[in-house]
């Protein structure tokens, strides 16, 4: 039997560039929408964010979270939803006073972090390891505020997805797996290719993928026009894939993507030429230890 492969479909994102691809959705009716389409297409799991519905620009509005998830339940789908906790760790100096956040700083706490995780129970989401540069801000996670957010995840029964972007990331997500604060087996998520972080390269992602903890499940992607090599790599590396419109607009150089769909059956074709096998949402749950539907 060849190795079953998960696809994770991030389909929107939480960067201000709706303006950049039009198939980029922005209501939850958009974003349900293509979740359902990433699902069609091949993906187990769809990672989301939502869109200030007016404006294009992320949002944190658990009643936005809410209809996206409501929606996709209400459609029958079996994909695993994971539900991003991301937004709100975003710090820029002011520049009068660098000890203030300026325009830009989104800074929220754990709690108001993992508000829609503990109300709308995904069965998955994300948690960000990493204090970095990250573009032209600082993305801050501090231990005490990461180890906060996993305690209400974990007594929510949601299985956190910990997204790491350099090797320090994998050091700290090991620690906090050793002090058992993370249900077996873990899930880690190998983001490459982030201006300030790891580069989405064989080696760095083999590097990393070498310095996991034992008995984890691993991910990776890569940005932009690293996006399929990087789901290449994984798969000959063992690991699951990423793909979608939150970490690349272009189905290839200067075509953009016409949605989620598109990018997903591309990363299918690929898993499939390198003799694996797509991932139903059942065998991704039975991979990542999720109780059964």
């Amino acid at each position: 039997m060849t190795r079953p492969v998960i696809i994770s479909c991030a389909v929107t994102g939480g960067a201000d560039n709706a303006h950049m691809n039009p198939a980029i959705p922005v209501t939850p009716e958009q974003i349900a929408s293509e979740v359902l389409a990433a699902r069609g297409a091949g993906a187990a799991i769809a990672h989301i964010h939502v869109r200030n519905p007016a404006t294009g620009k992320p949002s944190r509005d658990l009643a936005l979270y809410r209809e996206v998830v409501e929606r996709v339940r209400g459609a029958g789908s079996d994909v695993i939803i994971n539900l991003t906790t991301g937004p709100g760790a975003r710090f820029v100096p002011d520049d009068g006073d660098p000890a203030r956040g300026g325009p830009g700083t989104s800074m929220a706490t754990p709690e108001a972090r993992v508000e829609h995780v503990l109300e709308l129970r995904p069965e998955v989401c994300s948690l960000d390891v990493a204090t970095m540069n990250f573009g032209p801000h600082a993305m801050v996670n501090v231990p005490r505020h990461i180890e906060a957010m996993a305690r209400m995840i974990r007594d929510a029964g949601v299985k956190p997805e910990l997204e790491v972007f350099d090797l320090g990331h994998v050091a700290l997500a090991a620690r906090m797996i050793g002090e058992g604060l993370f249900e077996a087996p873990p899930l880690l998520q190998l983001c490459l290719g982030i201006p300030g972080g790891a580069p989405a390269t064989t080696e760095a992602m083999l590097t990393m993928r070498n310095t996991l903890p034992p008995g984890c499940n691993w991910s990776a992607f890569g940005i932009s026009r690293h996006q399929f090599p990087m789901v290449a790599q994984a798969v000959v590396l063992g690991g699951q894939v990423r793909v979608g419109l939150e970490d690349n607009l272009y189905l290839s150089r200067g075509v953009l993507a016409p949605g989620n769909g598109a990018l997903v059956e591309r990363a299918a074709r690929i898993i499939e030429e390198l003799g694996a096998e797509v991932a139903t949402p059942a065998q991704a749950r039975t991979i990542l230890g999720l109780a059964a539907r």
